[in-house]
C-alpha cells in the first residue's frame, strides 16, 4: 500500500492542483490531501473556509479513480514540530507530494521521502492570479474545474473577495 501526501492552501483548488493529484494518483494506492491554514479564511490570501475548500476538492476529485481523504490542518506556527503535528492529523503516508521548500525542507529533515511534482502552468494557474481575476472581473473559470466554479458560485464567493477587498472611506 503506498499512501501519498499533498498539501496546499487550495484559495482555491485549480487545475493546477487538479494535473498535480491526477499525477499522484498514478502512483499511487491512497492520497491524503492536506488543507493548510485550515484555520484562515475571509481575507484576501485565504477567502474560502476549510469546509468550502473541502467541497471544492472532492467535488473536483469525483472521478479520480484512487481513493483519497481531504483533511483540514491548522497551522500552528512552529516549524520544528509542524510535522509531527501534521502526522497526528492524517492517516498515515509513505511519501509526500510538494514543490513548497519549507513543506519539503521539514518533511525531509522528519525522514520522510519527498518528491516534488512538475507544476502545472503555473504562471496562470495559482490561486494569487485566480483571486486577481476574481477582484478586477477578468475570466478565471477556465483556470478552475467546474465543479469549483460550482462551489464559488453556490457560496458567493466572488461577491465575498470583492466585499473584503473593499474599504469604509
Amino acid at each position: 500500500m503506498r499512501r501519498g501526501f499533498y498539501i496546499g492552501r487550495f484559495q482555491p483548488y485549480h487545475n493546477g492542483h487538479q494535473a498535480v493529484l491526477e499525477e499522484i494518483a498514478k502512483w499511487s494506492d491512497e492520497i491524503v490531501i492536506g488543507i493548510g491554514s485550515a484555520q484562515l479564511s475571509h481575507t484576501l490570501e485565504n477567502p474560502f473556509t476549510a469546509g468550502e475548500r473541502v467541497l471544492m476538492i472532492t467535488r473536483a476529485l469525483q472521478s479520480l479513480d484512487c481513493p483519497f481523504y481531504v483533511i483540514p490542518i491548522e497551522d500552528i506556527r512552529r516549524n520544528a514540530i509542524w510535522v509531527a503535528h501534521v502526522r497526528s492529523m492524517t492517516p498515515p503516508f509513505d511519501v509526500v507530494y510538494s514543490s513548497n521548500p519549507l513543506v519539503m525542507q521539514l518533511f525531509h529533515e522528519a525522514g520522510m521521502t519527498v518528491t516534488s511534482p512538475d507544476m502545472y502552468e503555473r504562471a496562470t494557474h495559482s490561486g494569487r492570479e485566480i483571486r486577481r481575476r476574481m477582484l478586477s472581473g477578468d475570466e478565471w473559470q477556465n483556470l478552475v474545474p467546474h465543479a469549483v466554479t460550482d462551489v464559488i458560485d453556490e457560496i458567493g464567493g466572488v461577491r465575498r473577495l470583492q466585499q473584503i477587498a473593499g474599504t469604509d472611506e
